[in-house]
């Protein structure tokens, strides 16, 4: 079996995608199973299409080099098209329909959460084939090794993207907190990753991105992660958090309560005191749960070997039942704040 995914493996700190693609690298060549990150081999028995939008660094190819690839090279290929994104995550307009748009060509569809795939079905999404897979992060990166909480409790968050959605509002009003008497002499605040230029702490911590056992062992120092991102498809910080073994403070918003719940608490801007006061007087009921917590890379790459697997059987009659391509209307732009991309 040859699988191309159509994502540039990036060194060092970057998102939720990257730490995806790797996994999945990694995965499906310890299963002896040849990994290509192009189009230009003939043999490609599927394709998997991670980022449509040509013009981010992460894409390797994008659906018209998938079309190209249909119609010139290998017809045979089956598609599994991947969304892990949508418009209300950084307030844009026209992703959504573009990514349906795109989506048109693959044989499969794949969301990251419930949430998103609801989403995008009131939106006018129409595949028939497709999945909701959970993502995970890597177990022999991210571990559960159970400590003694520090004295002074450690909280702690990530993000390599500086949208604001991200969570800054509710980051601002817990560094605010901790300048009060109440919380300053309990707590402390770690933020990890980029944050908004015109964002600035006063009672947190600041460390610039890190990534791998370095991100870990700083996340396994501390007691609480928290999370205040908005309309979050899915997101891989919080898992990791959670797989560090460090009960987690969310909003009730996007796919992220998919992977939180039972694992810690969620609040609102105007409780968070509240909340992160009662998370701490149950603190060893939601820590002892994440001894099980189930959302690992290993599970997250076992589900998408057996969707291609399951896929491969079927083949002849996706095959037989496949759209025309030539007869699809596929966009070749995309608007991003007003300026169109031509891919």
């Amino acid at each position: 079996m040859k699988i191309s995914i159509g994502y540039k493996f990036i060194k060092g700190p970057w998102g939720g995608g990257n730490s995806f693609g790797i996994q999945l690298k990694n995965y499906l060549e310890e299963k002896n199973i040849n990994v290509v990150n192009t189009l230009e081999d003939e043999d490609i028995d599927l394709v998997l299409l991670t980022e449509p939008r040509r013009f981010t660094k992460s894409s390797s190819f994008n659906h018209l080099d998938v079309i190209n690839y249909l119609k010139n090279v290998n017809d045979s290929a089956l598609i599994v098209n991947r969304i892990n994104e949508c418009d209300e995550r950084k307030n844009t307009k026209g992703l959504n329909s573009f990514l349906i748009n795109t989506s048109q060509i693959s044989d499969h569809t794949v969301f990251i959460s419930d949430w998103l795939k609801d989403l995008f079905f009131t939106q006018n999404f129409q595949n028939e084939s497709y999945s909701v897979i959970k993502n995970g992060a890597d177990k022999k990166i991210f571990n559960f090794n159970k400590k003694n909480r520090n004295e002074k409790l450690k909280i702690v968050t990530h993000h390599w993207s500086s949208d604001f959605n991200k969570g800054f509002e509710a980051y601002t009003k817990l560094d605010k907190m901790l300048g009060s008497k109440i919380y300053e002499d309990r707590f402390e605040f770690i933020y990890i990753g980029k944050k908004p230029k015109n964002i600035s702490f006063k009672n947190t911590t600041f460390i610039d991105p890190v990534f791998g056992k370095k991100l870990s062992d700083i996340l396994s120092s501390c007691d609480i992660y928290i999370t205040g991102s908005i309309n979050e498809p899915a997101g891989m910080h919080h898992i990791e958090g959670a797989m560090c073994g460090l009960p987690v403070l969310y909003i009730d918003s996007g796919g992220i309560p998919e992977y939180c719940k039972n694992y810690g608490l969620n609040y609102e801007i105007e409780n968070l005191g509240d909340k992160l006061i009662e998370l701490t007087k149950n603190y060893d009921l939601y820590q002892s749960r994440l001894t099980s917590y189930p959302f690992t890379g290993e599970e997250m790459c076992k589900n998408y070997l057996q969707l291609f697997k399951d896929l491969i059987v079927r083949k002849d009659t996706i095959l037989k039942n496949r759209k025309n391509i030539n007869k699809l209307k596929i966009q070749n732009q995309y608007k991003l704040f007003g300026k169109y991309f031509y891919f």
